[in-house]
């Protein structure tokens, strides 16, 4: 009876089409969220507005619905983990799911991009360092006090920061995301360009970049936090911003202006850069192979052949059924 159960539970590792949105530029590419809901709780969280639970609650039969998954996917593809949760929430130091989906994956030659706030990942760094493997850590700010209210759970950019220090030293590469950037409380031009000297300083060769977008959960949370700032985000953003996708825009002459000291910055210090869902994709914001920093993948092992055999001749007759 539980066998069956689990074959009628559907994907995990899913196909993520960035023509699906005009806006992103992400190239093709697999995602697979271990967890279910996000216990960094972050106030500007867009996947609020449809996963309610502000807990990371790990997926049932993860590792069973995985192992189906991996049999009918294309291993050009890098695999990113995660889109809409954090793989190292605090419950991950006691659970281990997301190593367990990483000795799933390393082992057959896939590359894989890890998506973090969290200096936990360094309990994994034995696998990081040893297979195709790239980081991408977000960093709003380099101010701890203000990352704690923004990122109440999540760990303070000083320790994330040092991560990628270890990470550096192990050889494994890695991006930084500067995102949100969020006016009037995180755009500080001097600020933002510290930043990514720090970052650029330790070894990061990528930044990708993207301003808040409203949405009716996140912007209560916000104006909650920081009431001094509501009259002015309220002009920004209702009416004063558009609506996209369901998603509440500043007006782009902001949004250049206060982006612009990340892709610049990045710029002079020969870093490849991209701004995120923006529209903005002159070589002024965007220069890179990938916005996502999946370019940085190396390749350190091969893919299985016996691996890459099946997966070829399962999909040859997925396709050929009629």
């Amino acid at each position: 009876m539980q066998r069956c159960e689990v074959v009628l539970l559907g994907t995990v590792l899913t196909s993520f089409d960035p023509w699906r949105s005009p806006l992103c530029t992400c190239p093709r590419k697999y995602t697979i969220n271990p967890y279910t809901g996000c216990s960094h709780r972050c106030l500007y969280c867009y996947t609020t507005a449809y996963i309610r639970s502000r807990e990371s609650k790990p997926k049932q039969y993860l590792n069973h619905r995985l192992r189906r998954d991996l049999k009918y996917i294309d291993p050009r593809f890098p695999v990113d983990m995660s889109l809409s949760s954090d793989p190292y929430p605090p419950e991950e130091r006691i659970l281990g799911i997301t190593r367990a989906v990483l000795e799933l994956l390393l082992p057959a030659g896939l590359r894989v991009q890890i998506t973090t706030k969290s200096d936990a990942l360094l309990r994994d760094i034995d696998l990081l360092s040893r297979y195709n493997v790239a980081v991408s850590v977000t960093i709003t700010t380099l101010d701890d006090s203000l990352a704690r209210r923004l990122e109440p759970n999540a760990p303070p950019p000083s320790n994330r920061l040092k991560a990628l220090e270890i990470l550096k030293d192990h050889n494994v590469p890695f991006s930084v995301r500067v995102d949100p950037v969020i006016p009037y409380l995180n755009d500080d031009e001097n600020s933002l360009r510290e930043l990514v000297r720090e970052v650029a300083s330790i070894g990061a060769k990528h930044v990708v970049t993207s301003t808040y977008k409203a949405r009716p959960d996140n912007f209560a949370r916000m104006v909650n936090a920081f009431p001094e700032l509501k009259a002015k985000w309220m002009k920004l953003y209702y009416p004063g911003g558009k609506i996209k996708l369901g998603y509440a825009y500043a007006p782009i002459q902001l949004r250049r202006r206060i982006l612009w000291p990340v892709v610049d910055e990045a710029n002079k210090l020969k870093l490849t850069y991209a701004t995120c869902r923006e529209n903005l994709t002159t070589p002024k914001y965007f220069r890179a192979p990938s916005c996502d920093g999946t370019h940085l993948i190396p390749s350190r092992i091969e893919l299985r052949s016996r691996t890459a055999e099946r997966i070829r001749l399962e999909n040859f007759f997925s396709n050929s059924r009629v």
